[in-house]
C-alpha cells in the first residue's frame, strides 16, 4: 500500500510539472506571436547568432509575421495532439500537416504564393486518417449497440495509451 502511494505521488508530481509547463506555454502564446515586432523591416536581419536574408519578401519583419502566424497555431495543435485523450485525436494530424507545409512554403524561395495548393499535398494523409477514424467510430457504435458499455468505456477501450510523450511519438514510426 505504501509503495503504491509513493508511486502515485511521483506520478502526480511529474504530471504537475508537465501541466505547469503546458500552462505556461499556453499563457505566453500572445507574447510569442508578437515577437515578430522585434524584427527589423530591412531585407537582411543580422543578429549575433545568425544572419537572415528575406529574399523575395524584401522585409524580414513580414516573413517573421507570416512565420509566427503559422507557428503559434502549430504549437497549440501539437499541445492539443499530445494531451488529447479522445479516440479521434489522430485527426489533429491533418491541420498539423497543413501548418507544417505552410511554414516550409514561407521559407521556400521557389514558391511565389504561400498557402496555395496545400490541399493536394494533404490528400494522402487525409486518405489514411479519415477512413481510419471512420472505421474506429463505426466499430465503437457497433459495440455500443450490441453491448451495455457507455461511450466513455468504449473510448477508453479504443484509446492507445502510451506512458509518455516519447512513446506517443514512437507509435507513429
Amino acid at each position: 500500500m505504501k509503495k503504491e502511494l509513493i508511486q502515485f505521488r511521483q506520478t502526480d508530481k511529474k504530471s504537475l510539472i508537465i501541466g505547469s509547463v503546458v500552462a505556461t506555454i499556453l499563457a505566453i502564446t500572445p507574447y510569442l506571436f508578437y515577437l515578430y515586432e522585434s524584427v527589423p523591416t530591412k531585407r537582411v536581419w543580422d543578429t549575433f547568432l545568425f544572419s537572415y536574408d528575406s529574399g523575395s519578401y524584401e522585409n524580414a519583419n513580414y516573413v517573421m509575421w507570416l512565420f509566427t502566424g503559422k507557428a503559434i497555431p502549430l504549437l497549440l495543435l501539437f499541445i492539443w495532439f499530445f494531451t488529447c485523450r479522445h479516440w479521434w485525436y489522430h485527426v489533429i494530424l491533418v491541420p498539423i500537416a497543413m501548418y507544417l507545409y505552410q511554414i516550409f512554403g514561407i521559407f521556400n524561395d521557389n514558391i511565389s504564393f504561400v498557402d496555395e495548393f496545400q490541399l493536394m499535398y494533404l490528400v494522402p494523409l487525409m486518405a489514411i486518417i479519415i477512413p481510419t477514424i471512420y472505421l474506429i467510430r463505426a466499430k465503437m457504435f457497433d459495440k455500443l449497440n450490441t453491448a451495455s458499455k457507455t461511450m466513455e468505456e468504449l473510448e477508453d477501450e479504443f484509446m492507445i495509451k502510451p506512458k509518455n510523450i516519447w512513446e506517443k511519438i514512437k507509435q507513429y514510426f
